[in-house]
């Protein structure tokens, strides 16, 4: 039975690159999911009959979520809904789901790398029908939606099993559990070769995959341990959890510590990886030594042609416009096209959908490729075992030889976590008014050659996007970039990158803190951070 349920619309439901994330309690509060799924049906607009795939990382919340969300869609008309066992699915996971079963569109309930349980963050997510997440125009469409909405539509009946796979209905409409891995992991294995990477760990190659509490561990227990015969043990964390153990899912150097410390070890493993809550990002560590998000796409580009699905090389390399310009190098060298857009996954789409780019890469540890429309955590794992694989050297001496080739861009970030949003605001207006008498100005030995509000047009739509950060480009290759990001459910985060290129073998193992000081403290009296944001220093640096 179909009941209508009047409502009225809910303060702070807008949307924004990555969906809609708030705290648990606000998502627990009468009707706030009903509204927002509701909106959703009602801006996208599904045939009637359609197929949706609906997933989540697990964190807390996720089960009864997933029963709202199987409830409302019955009642609004789709016909098939294929969910993860359990209510689980990764990021990547849905994105190919929803391309090999042709589906409309499909939601994730996620809130990707931020920390869960009672307390914790909640997400929800609309992907579209080329599998990657909404455009701004949906977004938009959603969040005005959820402004003038005066009623949902929702099934009234009890919940069902979603722990046993198979089909059941909800009404008129089919619910398909399915495996969450078992696609996925047959899509990995028509990328890699599979049996060079077998034969890897058979000959004593060691390594530690943190899943981190989070969604990626099932994948990455029957993928590494299972098909390709890693040692037991080698995924660690590997239950999720819906507080995900108590801790921080995202892989960088201050929630993944006791990882980049193994590595740094005399006990280390070959390769120390990590993913995060919704498995769309990565960590990638060497035996003392730590990839940087930013090289490891431009590793991953220089060397992807030695993994069967990237064998006749790539059409095009994308990189957001606060990554290193390290994927810039190869790009140039090898004749491939380069493409700098806002970050945010959904601008890699159109570029992807036109064949335009075949490699995907952010700095907030994302990288991706053309075979779903998302970041890809343990696809990226799976890429840097098959290149080690082929080339039987260790990740040090890859990425040594790499900066050789290339040179090295020294590169960190800088966050600002839970900032007074006002002053945060103030602070990128006030330099966004200096951008025009920056260019030409000498600080030490360095120029600005170029300062600017980096704008974007997308060359597939023509659409065009503008306030996606504000840059200053240096004589030498040096560049400072500031952001404000939209991923946290507090407050602001003010972002600063920090780039340095270095041509010279010689200084390439020099410590980054050291390389990048000068540009560091540049980087905080040049936009006054301390009197706008009241801080000092930034809360985390990776």
């Amino acid at each position: 039975m179909i009941r209508t349920v009047p409502t009225g619309p809910i303060a702070g439901q807008r949307p924004g690159t990555s969906g809609l994330r708030k705290k648990v309690p606000i998502f627990q509060a009468s009707h706030y999911v009903e509204n927002f799924v509701q909106s959703i049906f009602d801006a996208v607009k599904l045939p009637a009959g359609a197929t949706l795939v609906v997933g989540g990382d697990g964190r807390f919340f996720n089960r009864e979520c997933v029963q709202t969300v199987l409830k409302m869609a019955a009642a609004n008309g789709i016909g098939r809904v294929i969910l993860g066992q359990g209510g689980i699915m990764s990021t990547p996971a849905v994105s190919n789901m929803i391309r090999s079963r042709r589906a409309a569109g499909g939601i994730i309930l996620s809130a990707s790398h931020n920390p869960g349980g009672p307390e914790g963050d909640f997400g929800i997510k609309y992907n579209v029908g080329n599998g990657g997440p909404a455009p701004e125009k949906v977004t938009e469409a959603i969040f005005e939606r959820s402004e003038a909405i005066t009623a949902f539509r929702i099934w009234d009946g009890a919940d069902l099993d979603i722990d046993s796979v198979g089909e059941t209905r909800l009404g008129g409409m089919v619910v398909e559990i399915v495996d969450p891995v078992a696609d996925y992991a047959a899509l990995m294995q028509t990328l890699f070769d599979f049996d060079r990477i077998r034969a890897l760990f058979a000959s004593g190659f060691s390594m530690r995959y943190d899943a981190m509490s989070a969604v990626t561990g099932p994948y990455a227990k029957a993928i590494l341990e299972g098909t390709l015969g890693a040692a037991r043990g080698t995924v660690v964390n590997g239950m999720p959890l819906p507080d995900f153990g108590g801790n921080h899912p995202d892989p960088n150097l201050k929630y993944a510590r006791s990882l980049f410390e193994l590595a740094m070890s005399r006990e280390a493993p070959d390769l120390c990886a990590a993913s995060d809550g919704d498995g769309d990002r990565n960590l990638i560590i060497g035996r003392g030594l730590f990839v940087t998000p930013s090289d490891s796409l431009a590793l991953l580009a220089a060397n992807a042609h030695l993994a069967p699905g990237y064998a006749q090389g790539l059409a095009g390399i994308a990189r957001s416009m606060p990554t290193s310009g390290a994927a810039d190098r190869v790009a140039a060298r090898h004749g491939i096209r380069l493409y700098e857009t806002p970050t945010g996954w959904k601008f890699f789409g159109n570029l992807l959908d036109a064949g335009l780019a075949t490699l995907c890469g952010e700095e907030s540890a994302g990288t991706g490729s053309n075979h779903v429309r998302e970041k890809d955590g343990l696809w990226a794992v799976l890429l840097w075992l098959n290149i080690l694989a082929v080339r039987r050297q260790g990740v040090a001496e890859i990425v040594r030889a790499h900066w050789a080739e290339y040179g090295r861009t020294f590169y960190a970030r800088h966050d600002y976590e839970e900032i007074d949003a006002d002053g945060a605001a103030a602070m990128i207006g006030a330099l966004r008014a200096r951008l025009p008498d920056l260019k030409g100005q000498r600080f030490g030995v360095s120029e600005v050659e170029a300062a600017d509000d980096f704008a974007y047009h997308d060359p597939v739509d023509g659409s065009y996007s503008e306030h996606q950060g504000l840059r200053l480009i240096f004589s030498g290759g040096s560049r400072l970039v500031y952001r404000l990001s939209g991923t946290g459910t507090a407050g602001a985060t003010l972002r600063v990158y920090l780039e340095r290129f270095e041509p010279d073998p010689a200084r390439h193992d020099e410590e980054t803190g050291a390389v990048l000081g000068e540009l560091a403290a540049l980087s905080r009296s040049l936009a006054e951070i301390e009197r706008f944001t009241g801080r000092k220093q930034p809360s985390v640096v990776t």
